[in-house]
């Protein structure tokens, strides 16, 4: 088996590959891919957003106000608070976007055959293991940034750093909170990072073992990866949600203890994670 997939000549990198450099500066053919992407992304926002400011709907437009009701909705069952969802909105819908628009670039037809000196052209920025990891420290800010907004410095540093002697139980959770922020940030980077490499080779495997017949295999696999990219990007929305919702719920006692106050997470958001 080794054989066979060494005569075929595969060219897989786990990371992204320098094409050139300017001013000294290393371009990867994972940035000049990214590039692209941002620049899909800000275009379709901007349209939708101007078109619907003047009145002017087509499908297209449709099509995206229709999937940012959904997320919207989502957002909603989520967090109650309707002021909380406001302010999370801009921030998860970017990232659903952003994400999904970049793991589909890996779908492009003819990956790994455009080389410039070698080195393929195509190569998603969702594949880059820097980029998901850098995505995945800007969640991990903004949700701490939300939470100061909400609960206040100390307030937000009183989550993790409680006295062990007044409250040992406490502060046990808050060192379980700590170590769970990181783990956190760093499945939001390698679960995007794993899906979007093993699609790219994925596809990349059977383009070269079918041969004739890539054009028949082909289409239902990328039609497959296209879904998938669907459901890594919601996965990211929906976390960089419930993550920010939990960020911002108060653990003291007079929180707990008030009548009045009202969860940030509702039930769904447990299911969700679960």
């Amino acid at each position: 088996m080794n054989n066979l997939f060494a005569a075929l000549d595969l060219h897989i990198s786990i990371a992204s590959e320098e094409m050139f450099k300017i001013l000294g500066f290393p371009i990867t053919n994972a940035m000049v891919t990214g590039v692209l992407g941002t620049a899909i992304t800000v275009w379709i926002l901007a349209y939708v957003s101007i078109s619907v400011k003047k009145g002017k709907y087509n499908r297209f437009v449709g099509l995206i106000q229709w999937v940012f009701e959904g997320l919207l909705n989502s957002i909603k069952d989520v967090i109650p608070n309707r002021e909380l969802a406001r302010k999370i909105t801009p921030l998860a819908v970017t990232m659903f976007f952003f994400v999904l628009i970049n793991y589909w670039l890996s779908v492009i037809p003819g990956l790994d055959t455009i080389r410039i000196n070698g080195v393929p052209l195509l190569r998603s920025l969702a594949s880059d293991l820097p980029f998901t990891l850098s995505l995945a420290i800007i969640t991990v800010v903004a949700v701490q940034i939300y939470a100061i907004k909400h609960l206040g410095v100390f307030g937000n540093i009183g989550r993790y750093l409680r006295n062990p002697f007044k409250d040992p139980l406490g502060a046990f959770e808050g060192a379980l909170d700590i170590i769970g922020e990181v783990s956190r940030g760093t499945s939001l980077a390698l679960r995007l990072f794993g899906n979007a490499f093993a699609g790219e080779v994925l596809l990349i495997v059977i383009a070269v073992l079918t041969g004739f017949f890539a054009t028949i295999a082909l289409p239902i696999f990328m039609a497959f990866e296209l879904l998938i990219g669907f459901i890594q990007a919601y996965v990211f929305f929906i976390l960089t949600v419930i993550f920010t919702a939990l960020a911002q719920e108060n653990h003291t006692k007079d929180t707990h203890d008030s009548s009045e106050h009202s969860p940030a997470v509702t039930p769904k958001a447990i299911k969700q994670l679960e």
